[in-house]
């Protein structure tokens, strides 16, 4: 997911510059290729631990921290199906484009709402009343699924007006489900931040999250406004305003939260160094995500600061990439990434146990 997001806001060619836009497309080529070389890569063993070891695999879906990640792999899905949509064009066939996005849409969208209800159930029946297991990661599965509108919108031109209707009412469904899940687990996780300290330091990825409903969601709706005129004609003319509106006021969130994320990873690293874990790739995704909405808004507001401000957000996006990257392919060399970590690691709350605090000193205690 955090890959492809690079292939997809790179092939938007934010800011619209003369100079970068030879180095925008390579970078979307080169991003899209390396997605879809890690889908295999990661796919296949993700998929092989459920039929070898699924009892380990069920044990890890119903950890309150661990859990909500399974959501990455139909999110991953579907990214690739945006990644076909915008990059695909470039390079395949322009019949084959349509069937890559039908085969990921159809294996991708059926797991999202999947993991969204599974997962909501077993948060429902697990005997837990710690408010602390509250994390950023239960924004996942809500925004696997307001991923689907985008992953929908390609398909419009390929069905007739009753076939558009259909997808866009899809479309908009999803969306109100992953937005009110957000809105859900957004109450949860503000309650939590401000009754509790601030979660152990391998958690600090993991409030970055917030950016990805934001961010996915602002896109979704402008992308849903552009397509409805294929699916209802003039009446779709309300549509387009509303959903700009809306989209800029769910941008507006992800700005401030980014700023709030910014500022409690300052505070964290006063306080030592963030180990690394796998859930560093939380930086990645959730900031390409509202790189993503920014370079729409600029294009749908037709204001050209916007276009900057996603220039730059998408050159943070690299740089973070790279720092992540190069973090993960050490942690394989040395072995340290198949490892389940102590309880100042990357895995602290899942490894003591839901409702037991990290040993590591807090940021917000009496500690500081």
């Amino acid at each position: 997911m955090g890959t492809g997001v690079i292939a997809i806001v790179a092939s938007s060619d934010p800011g619209h510059a003369a100079l970068l836009a030879g180095a925008m497309t390579d970078v979307s080529y080169a991003a899209a290729a390396l997605a879809g070389l890690l889908a295999i890569v990661l796919g296949i063993p993700y998929l092989g631990r459920w039929l070898l070891f699924p009892t380990n695999a069920w044990a890890d879906l119903r950890d309150p921290t661990v859990g909500p990640l399974h959501g990455t792999f139909p999110g991953g899905i579907l990214v690739l199906a945006a990644v076909a949509a915008t990059v695909g064009p470039k390079v395949l066939p322009t019949h084959a484009v349509p069937t890559v996005i039908e085969v990921l849409d159809a294996v991708g969208i059926p797991l999202a709402l999947a993991i969204s209800l599974v997962f909501a159930y077993l948060l429902f029946t697990l005997e837990h009343q710690d408010t602390r297991v509250v994390n950023g990661g239960w924004f996942i599965p809500p925004v696997v699924t307001i991923i689907v509108p985008v992953v929908l919108v390609p398909l419009f031109p390929e069905v007739g007006p009753s076939g558009a209707r259909l997808l866009l009412f899809t479309g908009y469904a999803f969306w109100g489900v992953g937005f009110l899940l957000f809105l859900l687990v957004l109450s949860m996780l503000h309650d939590r931040m401000i009754t509790h300290a601030l979660p152990p330091v391998a958690m600090a990825p993991s409030l970055w999250i917030v950016l990805g409903p934001a961010g996915v969601g602002a896109a979704a709706l402008v992308d849903l406004a552009r397509s409805a005129p294929l699916a209802l004609g003039p009446k779709a003319a309300a549509i387009g305003p509303i959903s700009l509106v809306g989209a800029s006021a769910l941008w507006g969130f992800g700005a401030w939260s980014l700023l709030v994320a910014l500022a409690l990873l300052t505070r964290y690293l006063h306080y030592g160094r963030v180990p690394y874990g796998i859930g560093w790739w939380g930086f990645t995704f959730p900031l390409g995500a509202l790189t993503l909405a920014t370079s729409s808004l600029a294009d749908a507001w037709s204001l050209p600061i916007l276009g900057e401000i996603a220039l730059g957000l998408l050159a943070l996006l690299a740089v973070l990439w790279l720092g992540v990257t190069a973090a993960t392919l050490r942690s394989v060399v040395n072995g340290t990434a198949w490892v389940r970590a102590g309880p100042d690691g990357p895995s602290a709350v899942a490894a003591a146990g839901p409702g037991t605090p990290s040993t590591a000193p807090e940021p917000g205690t009496a500690n500081d």
